[in-house]
């Protein structure tokens, strides 16, 4: 029985390395924003490590970066320092709410190593320097 488990525990790690892994040149934004609605947020920037750390390992500013803009957590990254682009998102006429598409749009894809969001996303936050 105890190799049955360790067996179940072995593929659980490995569904789960495949469940959270980066699509092919899925930029920073929209993968934190995909683990973001289906894992949610931990109050850290468990994501954007995670990305960084498979595809750029060596941006070591990134935390640093996106904190300048106010996402000091993953889903902090989407309430102060990015947005969708008004392209993709509607205004409810009742409220003035903004309202995203469910679900976003697709990737459009970036250059794999490359930290700057897809056109997909714009910066709303002026906090801190030049990305």
């Amino acid at each position: 029985m105890a190799g049955s488990v360790e067996e179940l525990e072995v593929e659980l790690v490995g569904l789960s390395v495949l469940l959270t892994a980066p699509k092919k040149d899925e930029c920073l934004f929209c993968y934190v924003y995909r683990m973001l609605t289906s894992h949610g947020c931990d109050c850290t920037l468990r994501w954007a490590r995670r990305w960084r750390d498979l595809r750029v390992p060596r941006a070591t500013a990134l935390e640093r970066r996106l904190g300048n803009r106010g996402g000091y957590c993953d889903c902090e990254i989407f309430l102060n320092g990015w947005t969708l682009s008004p392209a993709m998102t509607r205004t409810d006429p009742e409220t003035d709410d903004e309202i995203w598409p469910d679900p976003i749009p697709v990737c459009p894809g970036v250059h794999p190593r490359s930290t700057q969001p897809c056109r997909l996303w714009i910066q709303t936050s002026r906090r801190g320097g030049r990305w």
